[in-house]
């Protein structure tokens, strides 16, 4: 069976001039043909090619376009055999359905060739006279300025300044505001390019932003999400001029991780739901200890930054893309009915993440037995497992309990009411296995959640 095929091509910066030869013949030898969008001076050279506008005009988020542009693209691939697919610019440059498509390609369902092709960049280098190399630009997307430019104090290319509302987000997004001049690029490469500098405070407003429009900014008065950085930087500094700070290690901070941790969820129980209801003194009581936790969090980084193992950058980059690709619903072309779908599927690809045999794998058998033995019963649930009927003799006893609560007070009390009973028949069957049998249940839970996963497994139950 022969696998589709899209062939990715570039539209240059804007002049039909900067097209590139490779992408001329790559366009002469696709019949069926799309283009991301017809707003661009090169469209014209992919004849008879279909528009993706419509998906801008209807869907609630930038994200949501990509998505399904990369969905239509991959239908016409399976019908036709192979589409040519056009993007302004460079298809490697700041072009988010080239990135799904990838993720599609490594799958084997399509093929994808990206031809080589020029980006705007090339011609803002030109305009503004420096080496990227040499000053160090960090590229950034201004749909995502606030997290992308995370840290940084320039220099900085910002490209998608599209509207007056894009400019003004990347505006709130820096607490103290440039002294320098931001240079405003647009068009470049066309009749009517324009090239000039505003100030920070008249950036959303003497500027007419459109499709082709860029920014340079040269130096940030301070790193944008300042106060991250600021953080970061004093932990670092405790690590070298206070004793204590300097003496711990991470085994002589996990008990003050734990500490700190336990505190954060007694703030929570006080917020409870949260809502119009929850007191502000407790929320403030939250935000305390979550600043405590975040120390915590950040000085186990400040010490793996000393080994020369990861930043807090790189954990905020990990913890990003392991969401992104635990989330296909959202980012991807994966569908769900409800919540439920959602924690099978994380299951699922965690289990193929970590290499594991079972979704059991790489639950800590530190933790307290009641919470080891809920989250084994947790993690079958979602694969639609009652391990108490899987394993005759697992569970037996605390299905009983609950049957005997459910029992003595009655179907349709209030819940609590029946959590009072379970309690209680809990607390006398472990008061049970204590006094008359010599038992340490925890002990006896752990041992008994281990048993009914190797009963699982040496069965061929599906786990």
């Amino acid at each position: 069976m022969t696998v589709p095929r899209i062939v990715v091509v570039g539209l240059g910066p804007g002049h039909p001039s900067l097209v590139t030869a490779g992408t001329l013949a790559a366009i002469e030898a696709v019949p069926v043909r799309f283009l991301r969008t017809d707003r661009h001076p090169s469209a014209t050279l992919v004849a008879g090619a279909t528009t993706f506008d419509h998906h801008y005009e209807s869907a609630d988020t930038f994200d949501d376009v990509y998505l399904r542009i990369t969905a239509d693209l991959l239908a016409a691939a399976a019908q036709h055999g192979e589409v040519l697919y056009a993007v302004p610019g460079s298809p490697r440059v700041l072009e988010r359905t080239v990135d799904l498509l990838d993720a599609e390609a490594a799958t084997g369902s399509v093929g994808l060739e990206v031809v080589a092709a020029m980006s705007f960049v090339d011609l803002a280098w030109v305009r503004l006279g420096i080496d990227p190399f040499e000053q160090g630009v960090r590229l950034v997307d201004a749909h995502r300025f606030a997290s992308a430019a995370a840290g940084e104090r320039g220099p900085l290319l910002v490209a998608h300044c599209h509207s007056r509302r894009v400019l003004s987000d990347v505006k709130l997004a820096v607490g103290d505001p440039p002294t320098e001049p931001v240079v405003v690029l647009q068009r470049l490469g066309l009749p009517d390019e324009h090239v000039t500098t505003v100030s920070w405070a008249d950036l959303d407003r003497s500027v007419e932003p459109d499709h082709l429009t860029a920014l340079f900014i040269p130096t940030l008065a301070a790193p944008v999400a300042g106060e991250v950085q600021a953080f970061v930087e004093l932990v670092a500094r405790l690590r070298t001029e206070c004793p204590w700070d300097a003496e711990q290690t991470h085994r002589t901070l996990s008990r003050h991780l734990i500490e700190e941790t336990y505190e954060v969820l007694e703030a929570l129980d006080a917020v409870g739901d949260g809502g119009p209801d929850a007191a502000l003194e407790d929320y403030a009581h939250l935000e305390e200890e979550l600043g405590d936790l975040l120390f915590q969090i950040v000085f186990h980084t400040t010490l793996a930054t000393e080994a020369g193992a990861f930043g807090l950058a790189e954990v905020a980059r990990g913890i990003h893309d392991k969401l992104i690709h635990r989330h296909p619903h959202v980012f991807g072309l994966v569908e769900v009915e409800g919540s439920q779908d959602v924690v099978a599927n994380w299951e699922q690809i965690k289990k193929v993440e970590k290499g594991r045999a079972s979704v059991f794998d790489g639950i800590p058998f530190h933790l307290p037995a009641l919470l080891y033995a809920t989250k084994i019963h947790k993690k079958a649930s979602t694969l639609g497992i009652d391990l108490s009927a899987e394993v005759p003799a697992a569970g037996a006893a605390l299905a009983a309990a609950a049957d005997g609560a459910l029992q003595s007070a009655g179907r349709y009390v209030q819940p609590l009411h029946v959590l009072g009973e379970l309690r209680d028949t809990i607390a006398c069957d472990i008061s049970k296995a204590r006094r008359e049998l010599g038992w340490e249940p925890a002990t006896e839970l752990l041992g008994g959640m281990r048993a009914s996963i190797r009963w699982c497994l040496e069965r061929g139950v599906a786990l």
